[in-house]
């Protein structure tokens, strides 16, 4: 990020800047919103103060398991202590990148591939709240306040991915055919619960034959005398 030099009769910070005033020889004062008289040898630089996103490009990890991933991140940030920012050391963001690289690539060393896709939520879950604070506290170093920071993506190679897109179908697959031979096992139970009923229930049985018959249909009543013809 490029600084601001001013180098005017008076200074104008605005409420989303820090304004540094150098004077040489002297520690360097951060003011604040507001319009300043410029002091007889120093120099203003401005910083703007609102949040703002870093991105972290893609990058190739190793898996506890051997296997190549891609992960992006990203992290909120804004400018905490504006003289670390300025004077600690020449590229503080560049600090902030370096140590959310090394922060990704000891989180996924320790998890396999598959944990990351079954996983709920598996890509924000691989930093830890311990690791999101470390991260916090080296970025304070160089005058960096970490807001959050958030793995975005976590992109397995295209074979494994087609390999486990298999096997969710397959689990789909099995899970339908399951409920399927549940509910015939289930229709077959009440079948046989009726059939038994009936059985021990004549008059239910010819209730139900007659209420099965068509509309309109006549129906002669048999009745077994006991007699048999000659």
């Amino acid at each position: 990020m490029t600084p601001t030099i001013l180098r005017l009769r008076t200074t104008r910070v605005q409420p989303w800047q820090l304004c540094l005033e150098r004077v040489p020889g002297r520690p360097t004062v951060v003011l604040g919103p507001g319009k300043h008289r410029r002091r007889r040898a120093a120099t203003y630089q401005l910083l703007d103060a609102r949040e703002q996103v870093l991105t972290v490009a893609p990058q190739e990890v190793l898996t506890a398991d051997g296997v190549t991933v891609r992960v992006t991140a990203v992290a909120r940030w804004t400018v905490g202590d504006a003289v670390a920012f300025t004077e600690k050391v020449t590229d503080p963001l560049g600090q902030v990148y370096l140590a959310i690289q090394l922060a990704l690539r000891e989180a996924l060393a320790t998890r396999d591939a598959e944990a990351l896709v079954r996983a709920p939520r598996a890509p924000r879950a691989t930093l830890t709240d311990e690791t999101v604070e470390q991260l916090r506290v080296a970025a304070t170093g160089v005058g960096v306040r970490l807001v959050e920071v958030l793995v975005k993506d976590v992109v397995l190679p295209a074979d494994l991915r087609a390999a486990y897109a298999e096997l969710v179908v397959g689990r789909q697959r099995a899970q339908a055919q399951l409920e399927a031979a549940r509910a015939e096992t289930a229709a077959l139970r009440s079948m046989a619960n009726a059939a038994t009923l009936l059985d021990e229930h004549p008059a239910l049985a010819r209730l139900r034959l007659v209420q099965a018959l068509p509309v309109g249909s006549r129906v002669e009543l048999v009745h077994d005398s006991g007699d048999r013809p000659d």
